[in-house]
C-alpha cells in the first residue's frame, strides 16, 4: 500500500511584520528540507494548504524521523493512505470541550462560584487518564456547582466560549462534501444545543444538568456520556446515516475520547494529551481543525 507523507503548517507570513508567522514559515522550510533527506529523490507537491510527498513507503525509520522532526519544528506531519479521500468518510464526530471549543465549560462554570481551581484539577486528572472513572469525576465536579444560579451557563456561552482555530472552516468544508456531523461530549447540553444551531450540526449528545428554581442542583440527569457512551453514539449515529464507524473521522483531546477514536476510520488528536496523541492516526498540535481538509488528495 502506498502512502502520502503530509506536512501541515504555515507556508508564508501573512504580513511583512508577522514575526511569529515568519518564524513558523521558516520552521516549515527547515522541516521540509529535513524530510527530503528521509524520502530522497521525491519532489513534494504544495497544494490544499499542505506539502505532500506522494506514494512513499511507510517504514519504521520514516515514522521515527517524523516524530523527531515534529518535536523540532512547529509543523504537523502525518502519513495517510494515498488512495483515501475525505469523501470516503460519511461522518465527522467531535468532542466539544478543548476540541471544537477552546475551553472546558465545567471549569468556567465553576469559576462563577469560586471553585475553578478545584474543578479544573479534577478535569485535568480525568483527561490525562489519571481518574479512570469518568462518571465519578463528572459527578464530583457537578456536585461542587450545587446552588449556582443557572444564568452562569449563559454567561459562559456568551463571554468565554470560543471555537477552536479552523473549526468553522473545517465544518463548512465537510458539510459541503455531504459529510454528516456529530458533536458528542461529556460536557453539557446547554452548550451543545446552542452549537448545533449555530454550526448546523446534524446530531449532538451530551449531559443534562438538573436545574430547579433557576439553580443548579449539583446533579446530572440520565445516563452520563462517558467514553463507552461516546463510542456507542458514534456507532449508532454512523448507522443512522448508512455508514459504519470505519467511515467516521473522530476528533478528540482527552482520554475519554479514546474508545470512540479507536473504532474510527481516522482519529485526530487535537491539542491533545500525550496518551491521546500516541494512539491517534493523526495529531494536530499546530494547525487548526481545518487541517483535516488538507490531509488527503482532492483527486
Amino acid at each position: 500500500m502506498a502512502h502520502d507523507l503530509v506536512i501541515l503548517g504555515p507556508t508564508a507570513p501573512t504580513a511583512p511584520d508577522a514575526g511569529t508567522t515568519t518564524q513558523r514559515a521558516g520552521g516549515l522550510s527547515a522541516a521540509l528540507s529535513a524530510l527530503q533527506s528521509l524520502v530522497p529523490g521525491l519532489t513534494p507537491d504544495v497544494a490544499q494548504g499542505a506539502v505532500r510527498f506522494r506514494d512513499i513507503a511507510d517504514t519504521p525509520a520514516l515514522r521515527a524521523g517524523m516524530t523527531t522532526l515534529a518535536q523540532q519544528y512547529p509543523v504537523d506531519i502525518a502519513i495517510v493512505d494515498s488512495a483515501r479521500r475525505l469523501t470516503d468518510f460519511k461522518l465527522v464526530a467531535m468532542d466539544m470541550d478543548s476540541t471544537l471549543i477552546t475551553i472546558e465549560c465545567i471549569d468556567e462554570i465553576a469559576d462563577y462560584c469560586g471553585l475553578k481551581a478545584e474543578v479544573s484539577a479534577i478535569t485535568e486528572a480525568a483527561m490525562r487518564g489519571e481518574i479512570k472513572d469518568f462518571n465519578e469525576s463528572l459527578t464530583r465536579r457537578v456536585a461542587l456547582l450545587k446552588g449556582l444560579d443557572a444564568s452562569a451557563l449563559e454567561k459562559v456561552y456568551e463571554e468565554r466560549l470560543q471555537l477552536s482555530p479552523g473549526a468553522e472552516k473545517m465544518l463548512r468544508g465537510v458539510q459541503a462534501l455531504g459529510i454528516r456531523t456529530l458533536l458528542v461530549s461529556g460536557g453539557f447540553t446547554f452548550f451543545t444545543d446552542r452549537l448545533k444551531a449555530r454550526l448546523n450540526l446534524d446530531v449532538t449528545r451530551a449531559n443534562t444538568l438538573e436545574i430547579v428554581d433557576g439553580k443548579l442542583t449539583g446533579r446530572v440527569l440520565g445516563e452520563i456520556v462517558n467514553a463507552e457512551v461516546k463510542a456507542r453514539t458514534v456507532t449508532e449515529v454512523a448507522a443512522q446515516f448508512g455508514a459504519t464507524p470505519s467511515q467516521a473521522v473522530v476528533m478528540g483531546d482527552g482520554s475519554n475520547d479514546l474508545q470512540m477514536m479507536a473504532i474510527a476510520g481516522l482519529s485526530v488528536a487535537f491539542r491533545a494529551k500525550p496518551v491521546v496523541r500516541e494512539k491517534a492516526s493523526v495529531a494536530f498540535n499546530h494547525v487548526g481543525l481545518d487541517g483535516l481538509l488538507s490531509l488527503f488528495r482532492s483527486h
